[in-house]
């Protein structure tokens, strides 16, 4: 395996998964060089004892013959739950609509297989960036997108699963539509140029439980600078919400699809991918301040690694 830094890495929808047992941080995401069209490989991951130096790519996910999808592998991420490790990963093929397959583990690397028969999103909508988030009251939930290309005012749903995660249970959720947040724009691509009416774009939901039992919502769109990530907080401090909307962008410029993790020093980081054009995107890290129902960006201080590294794209 080679020795990187995160410049050495091209991957988008970058989620770390920290090992206090191992000492070491595992690094997932879109990994495929191209993952637009042609052909999918799987997701790789790496891993790294100080965020900062990071050695890999090891094969976490490669489809077996027969498996549903061949292209565009998207935005793995990977839980610890009940002993085991899950991969909440989007796969499409022709024929079939974009959804969330869950796959599973014994470890945290891999080898990941299939464990949800398909995806558990439903077979009749566009899905994407399914995560897991388990509810105050230990209910295992899948919060997801229901894409703008099917419904062109994107949203955010809740689905409840099955305590074993094998399948969903009843309907979804609808927790907010991508206009609702001040910050985000219509996107304008060519392929809604024709359209009589905006389409806003919903990606990457991430949960995060605040010290103070507050719950929030990372989740990105497009802005007035690109593509961007907001903050949504929970009126309930349940998955149910209702959902309320950050005035601007926690991050604002070109970047997006974050989660929040922590080092084991106890720091507060956001991942995301920046910029957001391929071949170029690259993981960025960048410490966060807890406030008592949000998070803000923070000036480095001691550094996010292990070794008191200032964070950012060559350092995580």
């Amino acid at each position: 395996m080679m020795a990187l830094q995160l410049n050495d890495i091209q991957i988008r929808d970058p989620f770390v998964l920290p090992l206090p047992e191992a000492n070491e941080y595992l690094l997932f995401g879109s990994t495929d060089p191209n993952i637009w069209s042609g052909p999918a490989t799987g997701f790789d991951c790496y891993r790294s004892t100080d965020l900062l130096h990071w050695e890999g790519p090891v094969p976490a996910f490669r489809p077996l013959p027969g498996f549903w999808s061949h292209e565009q592998f998207w935005a793995p991420e990977v839980h610890r739950y009940q002993g085991r490790f899950f991969m909440f990963a989007t796969f499409s093929a022709p024929g079939h609509f974009r959804g969330t397959q869950i796959l599973s583990a014994d470890r945290p690397e891999g080898p990941y297989t299939p464990w949800s028969d398909g995806p558990v999103t439903p077979r009749n909508w566009q899905c994407l960036d399914g995560t897991l988030h388990v509810d105050a009251d230990g209910a295992p939930w899948m919060v997801f997108c229901h894409e703008w290309k099917q419904v062109h005012d994107g949203t955010v749903m809740a689905q409840r699963l099955s305590p074993d995660l094998r399948q969903a249970e009843g309907t979804p959720v609808l927790l907010f539509r991508g206009s609702e947040a001040p910050w985000s724009r219509p996107l304008q691509v060519p392929s809604t140029a024709e359209l009589d009416f905006p389409a806003y774009v919903t990606d990457g939901p991430y949960l995060h439980r605040l010290s103070s039992g507050s719950l929030i919502m990372l989740w990105s769109s497009f802005g007035d600078h690109g593509y961007a990530m907001g903050i949504a907080r929970s009126g309930s401090g349940t998955v149910l919400g209702p959902w309320r909307q950050e005035d601007g962008p926690l991050w604002g410029t070109d970047g997006g699809h974050g989660m929040i993790a922590r080092t084991f020093n106890g720091q507060l980081f956001l991942t995301l991918h920046q910029p957001n054009n391929s071949p170029h995107e690259r993981a960025s890290f960048h410490h966060l301040k807890e406030l008592e129902d949000t998070v803000v960006l923070a000036p480095p201080s001691t550094g996010i690694g292990n070794s008191g590294t200032t964070p950012g794209r060559q350092a995580l």
